[in-house]
């Protein structure tokens, strides 16, 4: 299987540098082989690629579109832990927060935006256990926040 880097430029992507915490905590910790991520916000190049909820002013594809930038970001800040993404083993588990509407039921399709990418980076070692949570807001009004759990070797 080829480097995850090589799979995320095949896929016209690339790690960001790491987001700067918005408030007093660290992007990433590792404990044993495993790395916990901080929430990590859509950001991209410092600014949110969206505001709102959604189900109103963020579509679901929109949203999605913005978990698949928190996975990266969050990604960039397992490599700022291990030092190369060909050292996951894993991605255990991801937590989507995704800021909605009270009628919008579609957290899990928005989560894919993340899930599905694991899956293309990581191969099965992408294949992880997943929460998608309905949040009434995140901050800086972010529409979606994706934190993950990430065994090491």
């Amino acid at each position: 299987m080829s480097h995850p880097e090589e799979k995320l430029a095949e896929l016209g992507l690339k790690l960001p540098e790491v987001a700067k915490p918005v408030a007093a905590y660290v992007p990433a910790v590792r404990t044993g082989d495993l790395v916990y991520t901080s929430g990590q916000l859509p950001l991209r190049e410092g600014t949110l690629i969206a505001t709102g909820k959604v189900g109103d002013a963020v579509t679901a594809e929109v949203a999605s579109e913005c978990a698949q930038q928190c996975a990266l970001n969050a990604l960039a800040a397992v490599k700022a832990q291990i030092g190369d993404l060909g050292n996951v083993k894993r991605i255990v588990k991801a937590v989507a927060f995704i800021a909605s509407t009270p009628d919008f039921t579609g957290q899990p399709q928005v989560a894919n935006g993340a899930s599905e990418l694991f899956g293309q980076v990581f191969g099965d070692a992408g294949q992880h256990a997943r929460s998608a949570v309905g949040v009434p807001v995140l901050p800086l009004d972010a529409p979606v926040e994706i934190e993950l759990i990430v065994e090491v070797g």
